[in-house]
């Protein structure tokens, strides 16, 4: 396994793709037990990561991650902005002086950082109903080489008889349940387009 900074863009360029594909998808989603428009977020969020990248033509893996950070700090409305922008910064820290990841520890411990700033800035954990579930879930699944996209699949799809305990969701209580986190759903895909690079 090899991720260098040419890998990374191709992972982004496919997660740009998906969210695009399933703009409609993830706000469907979202309309149950949200504002409904956690998919034109995330599409506006990865448009301007675009729009960056063609500018500022990042040559390292952090740089490319830190234009992520900006563009879904920047771009993206709701919890959703803050929280994909708290994970690639944390991932952006940890990839400093990393010319390319090439070794799942080196991986796993890039997406543990990711989730480690989803935490700090959410205040969720497992179980609560949120992205946190899935990114958790994949950190584990490096962890165990079970990283395939059924895994990744299912970790979204345990979100739906979760109670949510956290953001927007959580005010639904009960009816919360029999749902798939949007939040979760949107890192799937995330997850799946770089089970699609490796």
């Amino acid at each position: 396994m090899e991720l260098t900074v040419k890998e990374i863009q191709v992972w982004l360029d496919k997660f740009t793709e998906k969210i695009e594909a399933n703009k409609a998808y993830l706000s469907d989603l979202d309309t149950p037990i949200g504002d409904g428009d956690h998919g034109n977020n995330m599409g506006r969020g990865v448009a301007a990561y675009q729009e960056s990248l063609a500018k500022q033509k990042p040559t390292t893996i952090p740089d490319t991650f830190k234009v992520m950070t900006m563009a879904m700090i920047s771009k993206v409305g709701g919890a959703s902005g803050p929280l994909y922008g708290s994970a690639f910064m944390g991932m952006t820290k940890a990839a400093q002086g990393m010319d390319a990841f090439t070794s799942q520890d080196e991986l796993q411990t890039i997406i543990a950082a990711g989730l480690d700033g989803i935490k700090q800035r959410g205040k969720a954990e497992v179980d609560d109903k949120t992205m946190v579930d899935v990114w958790d879930a994949i950190v584990g699944l490096i962890e165990a080489g079970d990283f395939t996209a059924e895994a990744v699949e299912a970790a979204k799809n345990n979100t739906k008889d979760m109670l949510a305990k956290k953001g927007r969701a959580s005010y639904l209580g009960e009816r919360s349940i029999g749902h798939i986190d949007p939040g979760a759903a949107s890192s799937a895909l995330l997850f799946e387009s770089l089970i699609e690079v490796l």
